[in-house]
């Protein structure tokens, strides 16, 4: 368990474009944020806690860290606002939920 980060949460979105938007999510924030992206993973570090997503092959599973409940509802809003806006044609809303470290 990361001290700095207590909070967790995660969502999947139900997608076969899971990689493509893997891509765009790092990309867009790479212009603003240390990202680091693999193939089929993706780190985005905001200052205010950290996104893990990862691209499965029906799906893009986001895991969200940050230092307290209220920070990480702020890390939902916006990782969803961005990944909905790159896939409007797939535009189901999210469900998150509490996530193990």
């Amino acid at each position: 368990m990361d001290a700095l980060f207590p909070a967790h949460a995660e969502a999947r979105f139900a997608t076969p474009m899971a990689r493509r938007y893997l891509g765009q999510l790092c990309k867009h924030f790479a212009h603003r944020l240390p990202v680091t992206q693999g193939e089929s993973e993706g780190r985005i570090a905001f200052p205010s806690g950290h996104c893990i997503a990862r691209a499965e092959a029906e799906a893009l599973v986001l895991h969200l860290d940050a230092p307290d409940a209220a920070t990480l509802g702020t890390l939902q809003d916006v990782v969803e606002r961005h990944l909905l806006r790159f896939a409007f044609r797939e535009a189901a809303p999210l469900a998150w939920a509490a996530a193990p470290a």
